[in-house]
């Protein structure tokens, strides 16, 4: 071989070394790029599994709050009727919605400020006396057709409870003077009230005094 063959072999090897160093520099960023996105991977799940764990543990303890507020909420009067608990709230001039709710609450506390109960917003046996309402009470006679009840209604009234006497002493059905109505536990007119807290205050007082208060129309 000539020396001009050498030189010839040598130009012609540089590029086959320079491909292979490419070829290796190309390689190593493949491994390195497929490193950096298997770490993004794990990195990726590592922070999903946190976030689920968060979730989770933020669930739970607001759960268990709920169930706490709930249970606190619910109180001893929660085992009292819906007809229970309806009277009473006609007692304190709320929505007789049978359900013992903020605005139950609400009334009930001041009703016992008033009345120097213990001020908690539980409707319970001391309350209930002072209100007037008897367990499990309801709207007794009229609405289970006594008809000692009917008979005075029909006779103080004709059975209209917006009837108001001509001196404007006697109010609604039975025909109630204010002041017995508000002695009853009644609020407000009575031949404004609903007919039902009429019929509920009637039998409370036809209970307590018998037809006495109606000396007219036993």
């Amino acid at each position: 071989m000539t020396g001009s063959d050498d030189v010839s072999a040598l130009r012609d090897a540089v590029p086959e070394d320079h491909d292979a160093a490419r070829t290796i520099a190309y390689r190593r960023s493949l491994r390195a790029a497929r490193v950096r996105r298997a770490a993004a991977r794990l990195h990726r799940r590592r922070l999903l599994r946190s976030r689920r764990s968060l979730f989770v543990a933020t669930a739970g303890v607001l759960f268990a709050s709920a169930g706490a507020i709930a249970q606190q909420a619910a109180g001893p009067d929660s085992a009292m009727s819906p007809d229970t608990i309806a009277a009473a709230q006609r007692a304190l001039g709320v929505p007789d919605d049978g359900v013992v709710g903020p605005r139950t609450r609400a009334a009930t506390k001041r009703f016992q400020r008033k009345n120097g109960l213990t001020a908690d917003g539980v409707i319970g046996p001391e309350t209930l006396k002072a209100l007037g309402v008897e367990p499990d009470e309801i709207a007794e006679g009229a609405q289970s057709g006594d008809p000692v009840l009917e008979r005075i209604a029909n006779c103080e009234s004709g059975g209209d409870p917006t009837a108001v006497s001509a001196d404007g002493l006697y109010h609604g059905k039975y025909q109630f003077s204010l002041e017995t109505w508000s002695e009853m536990g009644g609020k407000g007119d009575p031949a404004q009230a609903e007919e039902a807290e009429q019929d509920r205050i009637a039998a409370k007082l036809l209970k307590q005094s018998g037809t006495t208060p109606w000396p007219n129309c036993a």
